[in-house]
């Protein structure tokens, strides 16, 4: 049993990308496989596919900078809560930066999107990326859990062309 997942579609544009909420499904999935530590099966976490207006005022309100980032994640509960809270969070997505990211960097909008609702569902659970070493754990599990779901490492050099 996993988590129920709320998908809560508040601006234009997601609609390009076909089944967000299967997309979801999987990568929230992919992410628990990553998870080691226990966690209540039928706890719910929100996936929220906003704008970048929404996103920035969050980011401002929540984390003093005022701009719009392409992923926000709110745990609700830490530690040792998560193995028994009913919350596991929300994750939000800025539908202007998730897309341009993807164009500029040459991925589908669908593989970005999966990626960073991987990223925001390890945030969740207290992964982070502040140090080195933080960052290098939280990839290796990212790279680990996009595998999964057939999706190539985000961090691999790209050829120049």
């Amino acid at each position: 049993m996993s988590p129920a997942i709320d998908i809560v579609a508040e601006a234009p544009g997601w609609d390009a990308l076909g089944d967000a909420e299967e997309i979801a499904r999987r990568s929230v999935g992919a992410a628990l496989s990553q998870i080691a530590r226990p966690y209540n099966p039928d706890a719910e976490l929100s996936v929220i596919l906003a704008d970048d207006a929404r996103v920035r005022e969050l980011n401002r309100e929540w984390r003093g900078k005022d701009s719009a980032t392409n992923v926000l994640s709110f745990p609700a509960a830490e530690d040792d809560e998560i193995e028994t809270s009913p919350l596991l969070g929300d994750i939000i997505l800025a539908f202007e930066t998730v897309a341009g990211e993807a164009e500029r960097d040459g991925k589908t909008l669908a593989d970005h999107f999966a990626h960073l609702v991987v990223h925001g569902t390890l945030h969740l659970f207290g992964m982070d990326h502040l140090t080195e070493a933080e960052a290098e754990e939280m990839e290796n599990a990212e790279r680990a859990a996009l595998a999964q779901i057939g999706i190539d490492d985000p961090y691999k050099e790209s050829d120049p062309v």
